[in-house]
């Protein structure tokens, strides 16, 4: 199947009562072990890199990567921009054909936010998915980390939303960037947004939040749930169990495809943790 819009994929999400793992790559490792999780679950579902991590490829060459592979995978996929903290970021996204993109300037003013994302907006081919995101998540994304973080304001959600004309809104509360493993929901104001926002709610930060609150997520209007590190810690894990046991190890191949393995058995289990129905 061809890659979808993230349009596409909330529309599935949210008929189906489905919260889509939005995963981030960076390597052919990465998406095959994504995308062969994907398959076994048959979830709707985000593959994101964000512009931190094209540096080495750029845009180009991870949408080659994601839809080559993508074309024998049944299951509705978009190629998301992760944290697109320029215009420039979404330009580049666009051109190389990205299916939805995240704008974030929740580090700005409001009215900074507002202003930039709208542009991002305008920018966007109806067909494209946007992302914006209001309230500052805290922790470290790539090692960058905002200088203040805070929840997002319920009192702002409705017209930031209706403003920007965004799809997908993401949202502090309580949740953080990178492996946070204290991280906690606060589901009270999870609740008091999801009554105010038009549009479905996205949760960053999957990899440090426990089981049983990723679990509940889909009863809030959540359609994303970003999850990073997992993937991350999952290859250089293996790579160095590699290294450890044998110092002389040199099967690049033998140990990347046990990378691929690691990481579909941590995205597997994140989908189906996400979506308890589908488990």
């Amino acid at each position: 199947m061809a890659l979808v819009s993230g349009i596409d994929v909330i529309k599935e999400c949210t008929s189906r009562g489905l919260v889509a793992g939005a995963f981030n790559t960076t390597n052919i490792e990465t998406t095959m072990g994504i995308i062969a999780a994907v398959e076994r679950v048959g979830v709707p579902t985000f593959i994101q890199v964000a512009p931190t991590n094209v540096s080495l490829s750029g845009y180009e060459y991870i949408y080659d990567m994601v839809s080559r592979r993508l074309a024998t995978c049944d299951v509705p996929v978009a190629l998301h921009l992760d944290h697109g903290k320029s215009l420039e970021s979404v330009e580049g996204a666009l051109a190389a054909r990205f299916t939805s993109i995240m704008i974030d300037y929740s580090e700005y003013s409001y009215e900074e936010n507002i202003k930039v994302s709208a542009e991002a907006r305008l920018m966007c081919p109806p067909e494209v998915a946007l992302e914006a995101e209001l309230g500052s998540i805290g922790g470290k994304e790539d090692d960058v980390a905002p200088e203040h973080a805070s929840f997002t304001n319920p009192d702002q959600v409705k017209h930031f939303v209706e403003t920007v004309g965004c799809d997908m809104l993401a949202i502090s509360v309580g949740n953080q960037h990178g492996y946070a493993p204290n991280a906690r929901i606060d589901f009270d104001l999870l609740a008091k947004i999801r009554e105010e926002s038009p549009v479905p709610l996205v949760i960053h930060g999957g990899s440090g939040l426990p089981s049983e609150q990723l679990g509940r997520l889909h009863e809030f209007g959540v359609v994303k749930v970003n999850v990073a590190s997992d993937l991350r810690n999952a290859m250089i894990r293996t790579f160095g169990e590699a290294y450890a046991a044998n110092p002389n190890e040199n099967s690049l191949i033998r140990v990347s495809k046990n990378a691929v393995t690691a990481i579909t058995d941590v995205v597997e289990r994140r989908i189906r943790t996400l979506n308890p129905s589908a488990a």
